[in-house]
């Protein structure tokens, strides 16, 4: 597996890669809409509302939290997510930035 060379680009765009990687599995935006649909911390019905097991679910999750996007706390044997709401503010802008970006009438293809 070679090595990715990020650090050519600018940290705008690596962030915009995390956020397009974690937003790249249906998993893991349905459980990025259950959480913005409860507008809380859930601690443990994530599992039951998706069809993947508890490891699977864990492992979205994991993804979730590097880019960002939610945050968890432990609560006993629990850990409850929620979604970080500076870090989803952040997200929205610089994808939104770059999905407005004007395309070119260029002569090509």
């Amino acid at each position: 597996m070679g090595i990715t060379k990020s650090a050519g680009f600018s940290v705008k765009d690596n962030k915009i890669a995390a956020y397009a990687k974690a937003l790249a599995h249906p998993a893991r935006v349905a459980i990025l809409r259950l959480l913005l649909k409860k507008q809380s911390c859930i601690c443990g019905d994530i599992v039951e509302e998706l069809p993947l097991s508890q490891s699977t679910v864990s492992q979205h999750l994991r993804e979730l939290k590097e880019a960002g996007l939610i945050k968890g706390d432990v609560e006993g044997v629990k850990v409850c997510y929620c979604i970080d709401e500076k870090e989803w503010e952040q997200a929205k802008n610089q994808l939104l930035t770059l999905l407005n970006t004007p395309v070119s009438k260029i002569n090509c293809c």
